[in-house]
């Protein structure tokens, strides 16, 4: 990349939590930044409004991806005003609490059109202009522990971020010869307002179950993603960092099944 040539970053659902983080920590590195919002119209707001502060370029569209292709048209919208893009990250997602049995058809296609089907749509459509660039990139796809292990109660969500796993190593093999990257950074507990909780809680708030007793911060998070598109990382392609706090080591969420 020439020094005239401003490298760009999207973050999908950047209107709060992981996704803004993500945002803000990619323009304090020097990215503009593509910003999307689903229902959040102020909290997207108030991402290109910090980012602008920064002296970063933020843009930002509406995007609601249980209809994935109109979300692409939403991110191919997002790419050609900020005239470029360098790095995605697909942070976007949702889940439908229920088990296998209680799972509707129409609750498990929700939560793969977004889950997997967005982040599909959304990986072509960048990839394509990052081959169309020449100059590499980078695709970073926000997963969940449950990419690696069963969330109980949650079959779709289960299932669609297992699915997401494997898209990842299949987009990491695929597009190594042009120089893009793909890795899946897995969080565990994380204090985000989806969760009715503030970075400031990741040190105040007990969760005893997890090894390291609290929820994690969305930096946590985020620095992983912006180590992933820094330089240090270019050996780095179709892996997955789960950064959860020993969550994985004991796993506390399954208990034995009761037979008497």
């Amino acid at each position: 990349m020439t020094a005239q040539q401003q490298k760009v970053a999207v973050i999908t659902a950047s209107d709060s939590g992981i996704g803004k983080t993500c945002a803000l920590m990619l323009a304090e590195q020097g990215f503009d930044i593509g910003i999307t919002w689903r229902s959040d119209d102020q909290g997207g707001e108030d991402t290109a409004r910090q980012v602008r502060n920064m002296g970063r370029r933020a843009e930002r569209v509406q995007m609601d991806l249980s209809d994935p292709q109109q979300g692409g048209k939403a991110l191919q919208t997002l790419i050609d005003r900020l005239g470029r893009i360098d790095v995605l990250v697909n942070n976007a997602g949702t889940n439908a609490k229920a088990d296998f049995l209680a799972t509707s058809f129409e609750d498990w296609r929700n939560v793969f059109a977004v889950d997997v089907d967005g982040a599909f749509v959304c990986g072509q459509i960048a990839a394509r202009r990052m081959v169309e660039q020449g100059e590499g990139g980078r695709i970073i796809n926000i997963t969940s522990v449950h990419e690696h292990t069963p969330l109980p109660d949650s079959t779709a969500y289960t299932a669609a971020k297992h699915a997401l796993g494997g898209l990842t190593k299949s987009m990491a093999l695929s597009l190594l010869p042009h120089k893009i990257l793909v890795n899946a950074v897995a969080p565990g507990a994380i204090a985000t307002p989806m969760n009715n909780m503030s970075n400031e809680d990741a040190q105040t708030t007990k969760i005893p179950e997890i090894p390291a007793g609290r929820p994690g911060d969305t930096r946590e998070i985020a620095s992983m993603v912006v180590w992933l598109c820094s330089e240090w990382s270019t050996y780095t392609t179709g892996q997955s960092f789960i950064i959860d706090g020993g969550f994985m080591l004991a796993n506390p969420q399954f208990r034995g099944y009761d037979n008497t």
